[in-house]
């Protein structure tokens, strides 16, 4: 008789990935004689790759070297070879379809993710709106493995253990200055001062913060916390022209990705944060997974679309009440407005407010 053996698929994107995570942890935990083998982006390993003992993550590039048709069928004979016993598909689009077909004939046990599209459109519809909560990600992902008979008790605090990661792996140009080097471990210089990440980018402006109000949030937190260091988590061209900038203007300011070159160090680095800035991006569901406190702003989207970050609460989430509002599950609509006063009418010292709440919490 085979050994259980689950492929996982879900592709991208970064943030719908990350939310498998806690779902994955659960069920190598409940089930450990059950191998599960994640599919993704090679972006995805550090996710994965130290998660259980039995979880292993296999990368597939379907963009160049596994794209279209052949590319598809070349990545299903790999697949075969792993000798699965089940498919579960959390991302269902064309390229998990295709390959669940092949399964399908191959008469493997497969099931795929129900993303409630029908709910979806009901919540940003611009008539007749239906404001109701939908089911998360993570209620989706159990779902999908329960078809396949393993029913998911979720129970995650973090991919790291307590404490947070293992700061040795960060480079001497970020421990300058901020890190220091105590009986052979890496420690804070300053044991007491506070340490606050700002994620301010996300695929689509319908969900970034503008960045004069942004840049406002940022003075007001270095005024009221002198001793805090902000680290600005991003990657890409215009992320590093404001980070630079702020970096200038504000020492306390650090560029993370000037620093740190893996998605696993910037984990690390999450872990040991005091809380976490982010928009409705994947970066707060990154923070999200080294357990700690994430303030997310939310402007053409809505936290009923079911992607909240794991463990965070709308409580942390901030918004405006608005008619048009929510107008895009991913934020990717232009304004009908042409205002974007979904995010324009969130005030900066709302910002900083939700941040000091949840400091004050960490000082107690």
């Amino acid at each position: 008789m085979k050994k259980e053996h689950i492929l996982v698929i879900r592709f991208s994107s970064l943030g719908d990935v990350a939310m498998a995570v806690p779902v994955i942890y659960s069920l190598a935990r409940q089930y450990p004689d059950v191998r599960i083998t994640m599919l993704s982006r090679g972006y995805a390993r550090p996710l994965f790759e130290d998660l259980a003992p039995n979880v292993g993550f296999m990368e597939a590039d379907v963009k160049h070297e596994y794209r279209g048709i052949r590319g598809l069928n070349a990545l299903y004979r790999r697949l075969t070879a792993k000798q699965f016993t089940a498919i579960a598909d959390l991302h269902n689009v064309l390229r998990s379809e295709f390959l669940r077909l092949r399964f399908n004939m191959g008469r493997y046990r497969v099931e795929h993710i129900n993303k409630h599209r029908r709910g979806r459109r009901r919540i940003t519809s611009a008539q007749h709106k239906r404001l109701t909560q939908q089911p998360s990600s993570f209620q989706n992902y159990v779902e999908v493995f329960e078809r396949l008979g393993y029913s998911i008790n979720i129970q995650f605090t973090s991919i790291f253990p307590k404490g947070g990661g293992d700061l040795s792996q960060l480079p001497s140009s970020m421990v300058n200055g901020q890190w220091s080097m105590v009986n052979g471990q890496w420690s804070m210089v300053n044991l007491q001062s506070l340490n606050i990440g700002i994620a301010p980018f996300a695929a689509h402006k319908g969900k970034i913060y503008p960045m004069p109000l942004m840049r406002e949030v940022i003075s007001q937190l270095t005024s009221q916390h002198p001793q805090a260091h902000i680290y600005l988590f991003g990657r890409g061209e215009q992320e590093d022209i404001y980070f630079d900038e702020w970096s200038k203007q504000f020492p306390q300011c650090v560029n993370v990705s000037r620093h740190l070159t893996t998605l696993r160090q910037e984990l690390i680095l999450m872990s040991h944060l005091n809380v976490m800035l982010s928009m409705d991006s994947a970066n707060m569901h990154l923070a999200s997974l080294t357990g700690i406190p994430v303030v997310s702003i939310w402007g053409a989207t809505h936290p009923y679309a079911g992607f909240m970050g794991w463990g965070q609460t709308t409580a942390n989430a901030l918004q405006v009440d608005l008619p048009c509002r929510p107008c895009s599950i991913f934020g990717q609509k232009p304004c009908m407005r042409g205002d974007y006063a979904c995010l324009n009418n969130i005030k900066p010292e709302s910002v900083v407010e939700k941040i000091n709440t949840i400091l004050e919490n960490v000082k107690h």
